[in-house]
């Protein structure tokens, strides 16, 4: 077995910006233009109680950090306390931001190829990571690259996978939730998340804020709403997040759109990301 390397934030942050600044990361349009902006690293202890938590919200099918690492480890002995879930933030660049503000029915070109191609580097950097973890002696896994990782219905919630990327960007300090259900972070909430979990102790991303709404302007100050008038389906409500509506419009509209028009798959929306408040930036800031 190999023996553990003395790794800490400094190499994990590494290792995620140098496979972000590679050629991988790309629209694939005619410029070449990356995906994604600079990304962002938070972590969390993997006993947290969030998680937990989580589990108990959602349902009995999701994965805690535990669970999850013995998807992939079953033969390595390991307790909660012993792992680290690493969560990062790709920002969508400013000119897909600006092109995507234009659209009004269905994604801009730049908006379809980062969830598509963007996508596929998303996953890669994940693989990668893990990777380059276990090779220096703390295994890890990418929970949503197991073969095991799907989508099912929770009796609360409705539509729910079993390891969410959004809620560990939240519980490793990255943000908060906002009332279209998207996680706002510093950098706003025009962004992709990915995570990682290793054997490894890295220590945990203070969370400076209380409650999981607290930067969305509707749920800290009963204004805004912008994201509700973005929606053209108006799966957006004063009550929240219309998940059945959003789910019918992306797959019986953007989804075919795109196909057609920009030869891409996978399932892109994201007009309620852009021109609103919180699409580059906590709005509380």
């Amino acid at each position: 077995m190999t023996r553990p390397q003395f790794l800490d934030k400094s190499w994990v942050e590494t290792t995620i910006r140098n496979f972000c600044a590679s050629s991988a990361n790309s629209l694939r349009n005619a410029a070449n233009e990356p995906a994604w902006g600079e990304p962002l690293v938070g972590y969390a202890r993997g006993d947290d109680p969030l998680f937990a938590t989580l589990k108990q919200d959602i349902g009995p099918f999701y994965w805690t950090p535990l669970e999850a690492f013995e998807q992939a480890h079953p033969d390595i002995s390991v307790d909660a306390a012993q792992l680290t879930v690493i969560s990062y933030v790709l920002p969508q660049t400013e000119a897909t931001r600006l092109e995507q503000r234009q659209a009004t029915e269905v994604p801009a070109e730049r908006w379809a190829r980062s969830r598509f191609h963007g996508e596929h580097f998303n996953c890669a950097l994940r693989l990668h990571l893990a990777e380059q973890l276990t090779e220096s002696g703390h295994p890890a896994v990418a929970p949503e690259r197991l073969s095991e990782f799907a989508y099912q219905k929770s009796a609360r919630f409705g539509i729910a996978s079993n390891w969410s990327e959004r809620h560990i960007a939240w519980i490793a300090g990255h943000g908060t939730f906002g009332l279209s259900d998207g996680l706002i972070t510093p950098v706003g909430k025009a962004v992709r998340f990915g995570s990682v979990v290793a054997k490894i102790t890295l220590g945990e991303t203070p969370r400076p804020y209380a409650g999981h709404q607290d930067w969305c302007l509707w749920y800290a100050k009963g204004t805004c709403g912008a994201c509700m008038q973005r929606c053209p389906v108006d799966a957006i409500t004063p009550e929240g997040h219309d998940k059945p509506a959003c789910f019918n419009y992306i797959r019986k509209v953007t989804a075919p759109y795109v196909h057609e028009h920009y030869g891409t798959g996978d399932t892109p929306c994201g007009l309620c990301q852009v021109k609103i408040p919180c699409e580059a930036q906590n709005p509380l800031k």
